[in-house]
């Protein structure tokens, strides 16, 4: 039976990250068992508590990655806030971090000044262009790596400009690769017992998953452009719109099933047609192709095109919008999980981004408050109630 114990279980972790990257990283491995303990701002908390879109007072984007982690309000501006911290990273197994690189440094919280006295330390450090390089003192937001990176520039069509996602994506894919980092340096440390840094740059992990373009110039001269809906790889693939309006994908990225593509049309004889019978040749005759892949798809409603697509194994799946995903059930039996006793009212998001068999997952049970768990946490680490009066007293530690 699926345990309620997660594999990270009994690993600290220490989330000086805000915004959306770090965060992220810090979920993914709140979301396996660690506890995660977000250091914020006393007064003003994370600024991603400030970011569209808020409902009922509570920023949606805050509350998915947030949730089922304890906050602790404390000014590291401060010297004395410093101190707590270096407390608490000193009863760690894991430091998140993403100030811009020579923050820390700054503040003598480097990897050396914190691990001297916790050597089995990881610190994983999220920046904008990385910690070495000649970019590194930049600063750097999603959108930055996101044209940095090239993705920009790929994305959209011909005729359109380079376009920027409408969410978080080379946030959340740096998130997701600094969680990963994390658990590779936490095996390596199981192996060796020293901790160790893990570097992460936004624009990496996503000029990455651009696939070959950077390989293809380099080997032979050509940059690739924007494709649309196409791969520029194989053929036919795109999204297509069905006679009710509604949309549609089909990625007949392979020789099999562009064959079963051209059955499920009833259109056998495109298999043989020279024009069509391999990738290479379809690829050369993408566009009169698609327009028969179109003109087919437009000539009925979408839930019969799906139906005979499926019939026939044909890649594909409906456009689907935040309302689709949220009814489906496969989504809401595997994917989305419930967001409890929060403002936001009943609420479903994505839950992890993986499953481990023998693991139930995570509950995510409200959204902690600036600084909720100062009091309980600080206790753990031996801040007694004298200090704790002081340091409250000037600021430096607390929340709203």
């Amino acid at each position: 039976m699926p345990t309620a114990e997660g594999p990270l279980a009994g690993v600290r972790v220490i989330e000086l990250g805000s915004m959306y990257a770090a965060p992220t990283a810090g979920r993914m491995l709140r979301d396996f068992g660690a506890d995660v303990i977000k250091v914020e701002d006393p007064s003003q908390g994370d600024f991603a508590r400030q970011w569209e879109p808020i409902h009922n007072g509570l920023a949606i984007g805050f509350a998915r990655l947030n949730s089922g982690k304890r906050s602790v309000g404390v000014d590291l501006r401060d010297a004395d806030g410093r101190d707590v911290v270096r407390r608490l990273i000193g009863t760690a197994d894991v430091v998140i971090e993403n100030f811009r690189p020579g923050r820390m440094e700054a503040w003598g919280m480097d990897y050396k000044a914190l691990s001297d006295g916790n050597p089995g330390l990881v610190m994983t450090r999220v920046s904008g262009f990385g910690q070495t390089g000649p970019y590194r003192e930049r600063p750097g937001f999603g959108t930055v790596a996101e044209t940095a990176s090239g993705y920009a520039f790929l994305n959209g069509w011909p005729q359109t400009p380079p376009t920027s996602p409408p969410f978080g994506f080379a946030d959340s894919i740096a998130g997701i690769s600094a969680a990963f980092g994390t658990a590779m340096a936490l095996y390596r440390r199981h192996i060796t017992g020293s901790g160790s840094e893990v570097d992460v740059a936004l624009y990496e992990p996503l000029m990455f998953i651009l696939g070959d373009a950077v390989l293809n110039y380099t080997s032979s001269g050509r940059i690739t452009q924007r494709q649309g809906n196409t791969s520029g790889a194989a053929s036919p693939r795109g999204i297509y719109q069905a006679a009710d309006g509604t949309w549609l994908s089909i990625a007949a990225s392979n020789q099999t099933i562009a064959l079963r593509l051209f059955d499920a049309m009833s259109r056998p004889d495109l298999k043989t047609d020279e024009r069509y019978a391999t990738n290479a040749a379809r690829m050369a005759n993408n566009d009169s192709l698609q327009a028969l892949v179109i003109a087919w798809v437009a000539s009925r409603p979408r839930d019969e095109i799906l139906a005979v697509l499926d019939a026939h194994e044909v890649v594909s799946a409906p456009v689907n919008d935040a309302r689709d995903v949220s009814t489906d059930p496969h989504f809401t039996e595997r994917t989305l999980v419930e967001l409890a006793n929060t403002v936001l009212g009943p609420a479903l998001m994505p839950g992890p981004v993986l499953h481990v068999h023998d693991y139930a997952g995570p509950s995510y049970d409200g959204v902690p408050a600036i600084g909720a768990h100062t009091d309980a946490v600080l206790a753990e680490i031996g801040v007694n109630g004298n200090e704790l009066a002081a340091l409250r007293s000037r600021g430096v530690v607390g929340g709203v």
